[in-house]
């Protein structure tokens, strides 16, 4: 039995189609195809079965992809031992995430690696939280969010680690009489105008719950991604919106904390098992455990 037929199943399971499995690990299509009946013919077994136009697996395909999870993982825990020979781990982290836990995070995290043989490769990325476990298939570590639990949709057969909750407020103009408040409730936000983010992305869930507690409707102007265009458009007068506190100092914007709905994210790092026992792995998610305390520490004492 051949370990990389198992981890071609592996990734077969994973990406979906022969031509996702092609372009994530650089080979033709039919190349794949050809490795996937040779494992056949060595195996004695059929692993593919015809779908529609694509290709999917047999209950025998899915049982050897599964042992190609068990497989990958325990080398990668093989080497992580053998790399901890060595005084210090050394290699390249490529790290996913989105921004605003970039910008919360990742200074923090390359001045802690500083002088260590660490090369941390970093993309910004910002989708719907059932996106963010996807993108671990081709990144060592993602980091995501999500406003439901410490499991990000998608991501329960990833090894995962919170890095921090963050409460998230209601931001308003820094003219608007809310601003003056300590505390808002759902009846005080619920009939402003809103900007909002895309549908399926975490801080909506927030807002639908003021809509449950109150039985209105809010009236949402704007979907935007970008936190800073947001803070933008609330700081022009053009509605409230929703913020994490930590990371969203903006001019003309003053956050205000929401009472009697649940407002509060995970902010998680996600890693396939096999990557997440690398040594250079571990390493870098020690720092970001050890970045966030910090940084939480630092809010705690302004507040």
């Amino acid at each position: 039995m051949d370990a990389r037929h198992l981890s071609l199943l592996r990734e077969l399971a994973e990406r979906g189609s022969v031509a996702a499995v092609a372009a994530a690990t650089f080979r033709t299509p039919s190349a794949v195809s050809q490795q996937l009946r040779t494992a056949e013919r060595d195996l004695g077994v059929q692993l593919v079965e015809p779908d529609g136009r694509g290709l999917r697996l047999t209950d025998a395909g899915r049982l050897l992809a599964e042992c190609g999870l068990e497989v990958d993982t325990a080398l990668a825990r093989a080497q992580a031992r053998l790399d901890g020979l060595r005084e210090r781990p050394a290699g390249v982290v490529r790290i996913r995430a989105l921004p605003s836990a970039m910008e919360y995070l990742v200074p923090g995290l390359l001045a802690g690696l500083q002088g260590e043989q660490v090369e941390v490769v970093l993309e910004d990325v910002d989708v719907a939280e059932a996106d963010f476990a996807m993108l671990a298939r081709d990144a060592d570590l993602v980091i995501g969010h999500s406003l439901t639990d410490a499991v990000p949709r998608g991501a329960e057969h990833l090894a995962r680690t919170v890095l921090c909750r963050e409460p998230i407020d209601i931001a308003v103009p820094a003219v608007h009489p809310l601003a003056r408040h300590h505390t808002v409730a759902p009846a005080d936000v619920v009939g402003e105008p809103w900007i909002g983010v895309p549908d399926g992305f975490p801080f909506d869930t927030v807002r639908q719950a003021i809509e449950t507690a109150t039985g209105r409707a809010t009236e949402v102007r704007q979907r935007v991604r970008d936190n800073r265009v947001v803070a933008a458009l609330v700081a022009g007068g053009h509605g409230l919106a929703l913020l994490p506190r930590f990371t969203s100092a903006y001019d003309g914007v003053v956050l205000v904390p929401l009472r009697d709905v649940p407002a509060t994210r995970w902010v998680v790092a996600m890693a396939r098992p096999d990557r997440a026992e690398r040594a250079v792995v571990r390493r870098t998610l020690t720092e970001l455990r050890r970045v966030s305390r910090t940084r939480e520490r630092a809010s705690g004492d302004a507040g």
